[in-house]
């Protein structure tokens, strides 16, 4: 075996030790470099129940972290960023028009649907070419006399980040508070304001995640603080009267594994306060009339038992697994909310996966997949029901922005692969759908020109995996077009099939767009995200090459013609069936990817580490959690041999996934390719998570990624 690529049960001496130095900032190419940057490998070794495991690049990561401030560290980055700008530089002008059409499907100009809450009408807008949205309101009695609530536009100004976290006006109408990153880091400061005057009204505060929650009577508001290592433990009290006295904390988490969050019942009259894990949570209540009152435990904690917890009417409507795994809707009355008194009101079953719920005056609003399709079912107090009525037989539909408790409708959100983002309007008595908007394509789109379909694909167990397609009505069945294989598989977070006008541009160039519905997501119910996780982590991999032989055996395309693409946990997934199937695939893009799996999860000191254990595994405490991971970790993983093309992004204020695990990979995946495939690593160096901040500047992101993948399908043909 090359030792540019050891085993991590390999230990590497002081003679195989690469001459190599650390990229220096006067070493670092230039933007017309040829060849990519060498990531130095320095010795690291660390042992875990009698195994050692080296990590030569180990040192990408700052031990200043989250302050990323080492020069060889930084001048590495440099290195793959110029590379990155040298190597996609004969592709800008496909980029350019692959922005055009893009951005030519996106309104100059754009607005929400407006929506009523306390004597006013909210809405937001962008202004022609506005990278960042302008926020308004009207006066219910002058419902055209619009004012600026809040503009994004100026506050972004001058920053390479920002997003704008939450928005809270408070129950008087008179006082706003607001949340703004500007680092990508996600760590807001919160501002309060005088809406007239425009005036702070309190010293902001930093640190902070989720929004701020008004008592009853204005005077003062809740918060969360995110501590040095990214967890939300703690809710405050900030009393706009008395800032020169100490917030006082409201709550508390112990656990670390624990993330705290706070919000508002749909009546406005609780506050719940929510503690928990992916797996396993509580809820305290707490009167919004009286934050010092003392709160109340709904239910404590029980591990893999979950409660969501919403009032109306005078009682609480609970949706829990307790005891079936797709939920159970509950309900209690108001003054005995703890569990004791939960009463059943309506059952899931293995067809019926309940998977949220809202509660309005006289009605309940459940989210519902049934055989895993998309449904919304309306009950009334007594339990009587019906189901929303949708043309389409595979769509996406959700409960969208309901800002008002006592009202006849209920607002909708509604997309299907082939139909354009759609807000609803139905109304709950006549049973009727008025549509508000639908989201304007200015360059012109003919749904009737693409037909999407869903198939199943039978794993290797023989279980059967959805997969969602949509293709224009000119692409050739005879295994030659080249198909987008999407996937993210994990946390219970379901793809839907849903509208993309970016991807317009890849299926008018004959592309198939296909989107893999395997374990580890909730399509089929709660069961199949347990069969994607822990101990049954790789049915997750499996499934999305299965998927990928389905595809070419039934003729859509051919191995080599299929490109793939997923984030974060779906990055990890990209990493995973590289290392598997590294020949079905003509190019990948991994963005902000998971991949250094084993070494992330043995490091308690990382944010997510303590709350991710229930869903990868404990590999400090348990040895088979530890052999399963790094059997699969696709950094751990990575071998001699051909790869793909890769594109890799990272965000180096990212806080989910941290800059150095893209950064590992890449650097590792150079020494172990033998081949001359581009491997691509872009560090967006003043982001996040979710990359570029701005409306366009995302969209030319996208472009980049498009133009790759075409690139690689004609060097295919």
């Amino acid at each position: 075996m090359s030792k540019e690529c050891l085993t991590n049960a390999e230990e590497m001496t002081d003679n195989d030790k690469p001459t190599t130095e650390p990229v220096s900032n006067a070493d670092a190419p230039s933007r017309t470099a040829q060849t990519p940057p060498i990531a130095a490998r320095r010795t690291h070794q660390h042992t875990h129940h009698n195994i050692s495991i080296e990590d030569p690049y180990a040192w990408l990561r700052d031990p200043n972290y989250p302050q990323v401030e080492d020069p060889d560290i930084l001048a590495y980055l440099h290195a793959e960023n110029d590379y990155f700008e040298h190597c996609m530089q004969p592709l800008q002008p496909l980029v350019e028009e692959l922005f055009a059409e893009i951005k030519g499907r996106q309104p100059d100009e754009d607005a929400g649907v407006p929506y009523r809450k306390d004597g006013y009408r909210y809405q937001w807008r962008y202004g022609k070419d506005a990278q960042y949205r302008t926020w308004y309101r009207a006066p219910l009695a002058e419902p055209d006399a619009w004012q600026v609530l809040l503009d994004e536009v100026p506050m972004a100004t001058g920053h390479e980040y920002f997003a704008l976290g939450s928005l809270s006006v408070s129950p008087c109408g008179e006082k706003l508070a607001y949340s703004i990153d500007t680092e990508g880091d996600e760590r807001y400061t919160l501002h309060v304001i005088d809406i007239r005057s425009r005036a702070s009204l309190t010293t902001p505060i930093s640190d902070t995640i989720g929004s701020a929650i008004w008592d009853a009577h204005s005077a003062s508001f809740l918060y969360t603080v995110v501590n040095e290592q990214w967890q939300p433990l703690t809710v405050y009290q900030r009393r706009l009267q008395n800032e020169t006295l100490d917030d006082p904390l409201i709550f508390e988490e112990q656990d670390s594994g624990f993330r705290v969050s706070a919000s508002l019942c749909q009546s406005e009259q609780y506050v719940c306060i929510n503690t928990g894990s992916h797996t396993t949570n509580e809820v305290w209540l707490l009167p919004r009339e009286d934050f010092n009152a003392p709160a109340v435990l709904m239910r404590e904690r029980e591990t893999n038992v979950e409660y969501h917890v919403d009032h109306g009417n005078g009682e609480f409507i609970i949706r829990s697994n307790l005891r079936h795994r797709n939920f159970d809707l509950l309900r209690a009355a108001q003054d005995t909310p703890q569990a004791d008194h939960w009463t059943t009101f309506a059952e899931g079953d293995e067809r019926h996966y309940l998977t949220g719920h809202l509660v309005l005056a006289g009605h309940i609003i459940v989210e519902e997949r049934v055989d895993g399709l998309d449904q919304v079912r309306v009950m009334d107090l007594h339990g009587r029901d019906h189901y929303v009525d949708f043309a389409e037989a595979a769509y996406d539909v959700s409960i969208g922005h309901n800002a008002e408790f006592d009202t006849k409708t209920v607002r909708l959100s509604y997309t299907s692969m082939v139909t354009p983002q759609t807000v609803y309007d139905y109304d709950l008595q006549d049973r009727t759908l008025t549509t508000l908007k639908v989201r304007e394509i200015p360059s012109g789109y003919d749904a009737s020109q693409f037909t999407t379909q869903r198939c199943m694909a039978k794993a290797r167990d023989g279980v059967a995996v959805p997969i969602s397609l949509v293709y224009h009505k000119g692409t050739p069945f005879d295994g030659t077009a080249p198909l987008y294989l999407y996937g993210y598989g994990a946390y219970g977070l379901g793809l839907s099939p849903s509208f993309s006008p970016a991807r317009i541009s890849l299926l008018e160039r004959g592309f198939i767009f296909a989107v893999a519905h395997i374990r580890g997501g909730d399509e089929l119910g709660y069961h199949w995200y347990e069969d994607g996780k822990l101990d049954k982590r790789t049915n997750t991999f499996n499934d999305f090459v299965d998927c990928a032989h389905f595809l070419i055996n039934e003729g859509y395309t051919n191995a080599g013609r299929i490109v793939i693409a997923g984030g974060s946990a779906g990055g990890e997934l990209m990493g995973a069936v590289v290392n598997q199937a590294p020949e079905l695939w003509g190019a990948v893009a991994a963005h902000v990817p998971f991949v250094d799996v084993l070494n992330t999860m043995l490091d308690a000191s990382l944010p997510l580490t303590p709350p991710e254990w229930p869903e990868w595994g404990n590999p400090i405490e348990d040895p088979a959690a530890f052999d399963m991971i790094r059997a699969y970790s696709p950094y751990d993983q990575l071998q001699p041999g051909h790869y793909p093309p890769t594109l890799v992004t990272a965000g180096l204020n990212d806080p989910r996934v941290t800059y150095w695990e893209p950064a590992k990979y890449v650097a590792k995946l150079r020494a172990c390719k033998q081949d001359n495939n581009l491997l691509l690593l872009k560090t967006n160096m003043g982001a996040g998570h979710g990359g570029q901040s701005g409306r366009f500047d995302a969209l030319r992101e996208v472009a980049e990624e498009y133009a790759f993948f075409i690139d690689a399908m004609r060097a295919n043909d």
